[in-house]
Order: structure tokens, then sequence, then C-alpha cells
């Protein structure tokens, strides 16, 4: 899946999990305010592009000279390479049990004083300007990075414990991320470090030969190859919903 779609459905996603707007379909099981809704849907747009920071040319990887590019390598090396660890049932496992954790610890600086909000203001500042660039909304690397360190600071100072909600909006993100290129032919690696290859008698089985590859991948590839018409086809009404979901927290935010 392109990036730019990983983006999207991640906002739509936060929005259908945070959302309780009644002009909207949502599933609500984590309500928040509207800040946490219209700050976050932004925030899990760049969450769910962190799976690819093992590829030498993801956004990640332009983020900051030199430094995009060696965090993409190092992740790279260790998680063995593109679309491998990283977009494996045990980092999905790892990254949501994390969220949990750290969610029913309370992230938060009432419980961790500075250390907790200057941890988030910097992760959110990353995020922010990786949604930021990713989507268009600013040419600049310089200026994502310029917005998403104002954003991150200015309610890190007003409303620190806004962050709470942080663990689990990275947890969704990156699932969200792995859902999508489960659509794709290309699939996802479940079982990594293991990649057991299928059987060859499926490979002629119609249907099931597109399940589970030889490489080891296993797929439900109903949006088809990367940038198809059916995956823009998905993605342009979940690109509406959640600009609808941002637009509808802020008018509430504001009234």
């Amino acid at each position: 899946m392109m990036g730019t779609h990983h983006a999207i459905s991640g906002a739509a996603a936060w929005v259908a999990i945070t959302s309780t707007a009644a002009s909207l379909p949502t599933l609500s099981l984590y309500p928040l305010g509207s800040v946490g809704i219209a700050l976050g849907a932004v925030v899990c747009a760049g969450a769910a592009l962190l799976p690819d920071a093992d590829h030498h040319s993801a956004t990640i990887a332009q983020s900051l000279p030199g430094v995009g590019r060696l965090a993409t390598s190092v992740v790279s090396r260790v998680t063995g390479g593109h679309r491998n660890g990283t977009h494996s049932a045990l980092a999905a496992f790892a990254v949501l049990y994390g969220a949990i954790w750290l969610s029913r610890i309370g992230w938060s600086t009432a419980v961790y004083g500075s250390s907790a909000s200057v941890a988030s203001a910097f992760v959110v500042a990353a995020l922010l300007a990786f949604s930021l660039k990713v989507l268009n909304a600013v040419k600049r690397w310089s200026t994502a990075w310029t917005l998403g360190a104002v954003v991150s600071i200015v309610v890190s100072w007003l409303a620190p414990t806004q962050w709470e909600w942080l663990p689990l909006c990275i947890a969704v993100g990156w699932i969200t991320h792995l859902a999508g290129d489960f659509l794709t032919t290309g699939g996802l690696p479940l079982l990594w470090p293991l990649k057991p290859k299928a059987p060859r008698i499926l490979g002629n089985v119609p249907v099931l030969n597109s399940l589970w590859s030889r490489g080891g991948n296993f797929a439900l590839p109903i949006l088809g190859n990367t940038g198809s018409w059916r995956e823009w086809f998905v993605m342009v009404p979940l690109a509406l919903y959640a600009a609808a979901g941002v637009v509808v927290a802020i008018y509430s935010l504001l009234h």
C-alpha cells in the first residue's frame, strides 16, 4: 500500500475508534475529547508510516538528512529487510502489548513527571512531521518539523495529560498499516522470523494460491497490487471520512 494511503487509513481508524459524533458512523471504543480526536488523527497518520522504517526510500528515511537513512538502514538490518520483522504478527503483538501496558500504568506527567512530557512531545513532533509531509500538507521537511515541534510543545505546555492516548495511537497506526499491506498482493510475513513456504499443491489452486505464497507471506489481496485502482477506490472515501471526523471534532471544540 502507498505511504499516503497508509497515513489516510491510520487517521480514519483513529476517528472511528475515538469519535462519538452522532453525524458519523463510529465504533467509539476509546472515546476522547475534540483535541484528542483531531490531533490524534494526524498523529496516527504519522504512526501508520512507522512499519516502513525498514525501507531506505520510505518517508521516514527522507525526514532528516543522513539521520533518516541511517535509522532505516539499522531497522532494516535488524528486522531482515523490508516487509519482514516490522510487518510481522510478532511486531504487531509487541506494539499493542506495549501500548496497553503503558496505558494501564498511566503514561502521563502525573506518574512520570517531565520525562513523559518531553518524550511524548518529541515523538508527537516526529509523527506530525511525517504525517504533514506524506499527506502533502507542506512541501518542505523543515516546515513539517517546525509545525510538528510547535504543536507538540504548545500542547505539552498547556495540556500535558493530553498525551495519555499516545501509546494507543501508535499501536492503532502500526496495526492499521499491517492491515493495509495484508490486503495487497504482497501480503505479510505474519509468522516471522519463520517464513514457511506454501505447499506446491496450492500453487495450482485458484484463490488459495494468493492467500499463502511460496515466499512465506500471507495475504487477502482484495486491493490487488500497491497503488491499484481498487486501493484508490477504498482510500478516497476513507480520506473523506477521516477529514470529516477531524472537521467535526474541531467544530465541536470551537462551539
